[in-house]
Order: structure tokens, then sequence, then C-alpha cells
């Protein structure tokens, strides 16, 4: 019995470590990404940002995530953990793979988990819902980068 009532809490700790685990691991392959050869040479789409915006968006779009699995974890959790794994291994096949057409199909397979889980968190909390909105949409744009670059390159 006593059990049963960590769960809720041990349930949410693992969300949260797991956002920090996915951002840390998701990093530590993209972040020479300013400085490298092969990345720089690509032909990217007018609309690639800077690499400081990456910078700034990345942490407040985990913070987002991690509130909206906070509050929505009963409903979220193994598919929330998934897509947390596609989400790190992305920045891997494409900047320390050089993979992006592999890349892209995670990225497409990570858009399509998540509007799943956008489905899960609007029937459990509308604040979740809204919080993880951008995730989503930063993702997409993501996906329009990465296929521009698998096109032309």
């Amino acid at each position: 019995m006593v059990e049963y009532l960590y769960l809720p809490r041990v349930r949410r700790l693992t969300l949260i470590l797991a956002i920090i685990l996915a951002a840390t691991i998701g990093s530590m392959a993209s972040s020479s990404a300013a400085y490298d050869i092969w990345y720089l040479s690509l032909e990217k789409s007018k609309l690639n940002p800077p690499s400081y915006v990456f910078g700034i968006v990345w942490p407040i779009l985990y913070i987002f995530m991690m509130l909206s699995s906070y509050l929505t974890y009963k409903k979220v959790f193994s598919i929330f953990i998934i897509q947390l794994f596609f989400n790190a291994v992305w920045s891997w096949l494409f900047f320390r793979f050089q993979m992006p057409l592999v890349a892209l199909l995670d990225i497409y397979l990570l858009i399509a988990i998540n509007i799943f889980i956008l489905n899960l968190m609007y029937k459990e909390n509308k604040l979740a819902f809204f919080l993880f909105i951008p995730y989503v949409m930063w993702i997409s744009f993501a996906s329009y980068l990465n296929l521009f670059i698998v096109i032309n390159n």
C-alpha cells in the first residue's frame, strides 16, 4: 500500500530526470554545430535561425515539456519517455553521424508520437496541452529545416 502512494511521485521524478537526460544527451551531439565543418558546408534554408536561437529556444521548450508531462504523467508517462528517446537520437543522427535522411525519418516519427501525446494531454489537462504545443510546433519547423537539407545537399 505504501509503495502505491509513492508511485506517482516516482513517475513524476522519473519524467523530470528523463527530460534533463534527453536534453543533455541531445545537446552533446549538437553543441559544436556552429563550428562543425560538415554542418557549415550544408546549404540551409533562408529560414534557418542563427545558432544562438537554438540555445535560447530549447531550454524553454524543455521547461514546458517538463511542466506538461508533470501535469499529465498518468496518461503520458510511457509514451513520453519514448518520445524523449527519439528527441535525443535526432541530434546524434543529424550532427554526429551526419545522416540527415535518417534524422528526418526520426523527426517525422517524433512528430507523430507527439501529436498522439497532445491528444492525451488535451483530454487530461488543458494547461499541459497548451504548454506542449510550442514543442510540437518547433519540431515541425525543425523537420522543414531537416527536409530542406536532405533535398538540397
